[in-house]
């Protein structure tokens, strides 16, 4: 998929909201080479997704034998609204909290109090993370209302095409 295809399906106003959410599923290889998919919270820079994780996560040594992941970005309602993202994971340790890990849960509810002690708890448990960027190189939106899955979209043609018969 070309930059631009990707970059039209990111700027779509559903793309840009749902990567406004917090919350991801991550999806990579295990060592043993079998599937993950882990819940993780995410931020969005405008180019890429940034995820932060403790420096002794079970999941660093699988993204350093195998970077290729995918992400689902996705509603609880009805019709689902869904973002499906791929690409390669760059890892980034860094000393401290990085600043993209304490910009998450901006939609949670929290009562100023509760976001304060929530970041003295982060402050006082970590002394550094590691910043999982992943920039997309495939993209697509689903809306089941003008975007469909690719089997589904398959599906309605050959409908179609029967009863045009």
């Amino acid at each position: 998929m070309d930059q631009n295809a990707i970059d039209e399906v990111l700027n779509h106003p559903l793309s840009q909201e749902l990567l406004a959410r917090d919350l991801a599923r991550l999806a990579f290889v295990a060592l043993d080479g079998t599937p993950r998919s882990i819940p993780i919270a995410i931020h969005w820079n405008g180019s890429e997704i940034v995820m932060c994780t403790s420096k002794n996560a079970r999941k660093l040594a699988m993204l350093r034998r195998n970077p290729a992941v995918a992400l689902t970005i996705d509603t609880e309602s009805h019709p689902p609204k869904v973002l499906l993202i791929r690409g390669q994971a760059e890892l980034d340790v860094v000393d401290g909290i990085p600043d993209e890990y304490l910009q998450f849960n901006g939609t949670y509810e929290m009562t100023p109090e509760q976001r304060a002690e929530w970041e003295d708890g982060v402050k006082a448990l970590y002394d550094g993370m590691v910043r999982i960027v992943v920039k997309p190189t495939w993209a697509k939106l689903i809306d089941f209302e003008t975007t469909l899955p690719t089997n589904i979209e398959e599906l309605m043609q050959r409908q179609q095409e029967r009863q045009r018969a």
